[in-house]
């Protein structure tokens, strides 16, 4: 991705400051803002590639605004927390951001997740195009349109699915019925790169879970095996 448009929320100038700097001498252009408003304002009228977004604005929820941003746009969301906010990272993940970055940080840091998370993005947006000969998965009633990446319920309603979920529930499919591990989620799935948690894979499948399951406590079509990874327990059509 040629000089990718990065848009940093951060009320505080001085990090602001380092991140333009840094970035933006690694071929990348940034734009910041300080609050909600100024990041849906900025979202509205620029191309952005990447949103930087410290969950500690004054004043205002940054959950809610990962919260608000996730559900308008597929947009990669890299989020700035505080060293001892483990809850916050956690339900950030859980809302649909693709990772963190905790502060303080060293701005190379910042730069390698950046990086990753936006070589993931490119990679997710080619899955159609590796997909051509397929046009959906079918399983236990449930139907995933690899084209328009929708997933139908059995009732026939459309469940909203991040790309992270997307991709992962993609990979349960290419191979039902087999236990794989993290390693293989992550690689077959492309959600992340090594320097992000596998601990990210167990929040998307809890996440998966609350929206397929009838029962999240007990599920019945993503299974547990217990030090060997996941499995899909369902046979699996494939529509051409």
């Amino acid at each position: 991705m040629n000089n990718p448009h990065i848009l940093v929320i951060d009320d505080d100038p001085d990090i602001c400051e380092l991140i333009v700097e840094y970035l933006g001498n690694n071929d990348m252009r940034v734009s910041t803002g300080k609050s909600g408003r100024e990041m849906f304002a900025v979202f509205d009228t620029e191309a952005i590639d990447l949103v930087l977004l410290d969950l500690k604005l004054s004043g205002e929820d940054g959950m809610h605004l990962a919260r608000a941003l996730r559900a308008r746009a597929t947009v990669p969301i890299v989020l700035l927390t505080g060293r001892n906010e483990e809850a916050d990272r956690v339900m950030g993940l859980e809302l649909g951001a693709d990772d963190y970055v905790t502060k303080p940080f060293s701005p190379r840091e910042l730069l390698a997740r950046v990086r990753a998370v936006l070589r993931r993005y490119q990679v997710q947006a080619t899955l159609p195009e590796r997909d051509t000969a397929r046009r959906a998965f079918r399983f236990s009633g449930w139907e995933l349109n690899l084209r328009t990446r929708r997933l139908t319920s059995p009732e026939g309603e459309v469940v909203e699915l991040s790309n992270g979920e997307f991709s992962l529930l993609s990979a349960f499919c290419r191979a039902p019925r087999s236990v794989l591990s993290r390693d293989q989620l992550l690689s077959m799935s492309r959600l992340h790169e090594a320097e992000v948690y596998d601990r990210t894979i167990d929040v998307q499948i809890r996440r998966l879970r609350l929206k397929i399951e009838a029962d999240s406590a007990h599920p019945t079509l993503i299974l547990t095996e217990r030090g060997a990874g996941y499995q899909l327990a369902s046979e699996v059509e494939t529509l051409f």
